[in-house]
C-alpha cells in the first residue's frame, strides 16, 4: 500500500481515488466479514425519537460509535451483544498512517452498510474529543453520491461519486463540515455479491498527549 497523490476537493478535504486496488479491496472485504461475525450489524436509532437509521452498522477498534434514544456516544462494547469490539484490521491502521501521518492513532472504525435504499443525511462528526485529527473514509462496493458542505448546515454543498477502493480525508478547517450520502448506485461493482456499499470511517476519539511537538498515545 503506497500513498497516492491527493486530489484537493476543498480546503482540508483530500480525495484518493483508487487508493485500494481490487486485491486489497477483496482482502479488506474478507476482514470486515470476519469482524461482523463477532460484532453483528445492527440498526442504530436516532436520539429521543428512536427512529432507526436506514444504514446498518457495527464497529471495530477500541471504541465504537453508537446512537440510541440516549444520544450519540462512543463505547467499548457492542450495544446488543455486550462484547468488546473486534480489533481494527492492520490494513486500515496502515491506511491511516499513510493518509493521516501527523495524527495520533485511530481508536474507532465505524462500519456502515448501505443497501439500495439507504442514505445518510447531512451531519457533522463532532462526538470526538480530538478534533485536530482528520476523519478517514474508505469505500467498498457500489458507488455512493457523497455530498459535502461547510461548517453550517445552510452552507452550499457539492457532490461527487465515491467508488469502491476510494479513500477520503477531511480535517483542519473541514473537520466539522456537514456531509452525507444521497444515494447508492446499485449493481455498479462486483465486489459485494449481494450489492450495496460498505463505508469504513476511522476516527481518533480521545485527546492525545503532546510533548516536545510530538503526538503520543494517552
Amino acid at each position: 500500500m503506497t500513498r497516492p497523490v491527493a486530489i484537493a476537493v476543498a480546503y482540508g478535504v483530500d480525495y484518493f481515488p483508487g487508493f485500494l486496488d481490487r486485491a486489497e479491496q477483496e482482502a479488506l472485504r474478507e476482514e470486515i466479514r470476519a469482524i461482523l461475525t463477532e460484532a453483528p450489524l445492527y440498526r442504530a436509532r436516532m436520539p429521543q425519537s428512536g427512529k432507526p437509521f436506514s444504514v446498518r452498522m457495527s464497529n471495530c477498534g477500541p471504541l465504537g460509535w453508537v446512537s440510541d434514544e440516549r444520544g450519540y456516544r462512543y463505547q467499548p462494547n457492542h450495544p446488543e451483544t455486550g462484547r468488546p469490539w473486534p480489533p481494527m484490521p492492520a490494513r486500515l491502521i496502515e491506511a491511516w498512517s499513510l493518509l493521516a501521518p501527523d495524527a495520533p492513532p485511530p481508536e474507532a472504525c465505524l462500519i456502515n452498510v448501505y443497501d439500495a435504499k439507504a442514505k445518510m443525511g447531512l451531519h457533522q462528526d463532532r462526538d470526538e474529543q480530538e478534533l485536530s485529527a482528520p476523519v478517514l473514509s474508505v469505500s467498498l462496493g457500489d458507488p455512493a453520491l457523497f455530498r459535502f458542505g461547510g461548517s453550517k448546515r445552510s452552507d452550499p454543498t457539492r457532490s461527487f461519486w465515491l467508488q469502491s477502493g476510494d479513500a477520503l480525508t477531511f480535517g483542519g478547517p473541514a473537520r466539522l463540515a456537514f456531509h452525507g450520502v444521497d444515494r447508492i448506485a446499485t449493481g455498479a461493482t462486483t465486489l459485494l455479491s449481494q450489492g450495496g456499499r460498505i463505508n469504513l470511517t476511522l476516527r481518533r476519539v480521545t485527546r492525545a498527549h503532546r510533548w516536545g511537538g510530538e503526538v503520543g498515545r494517552p
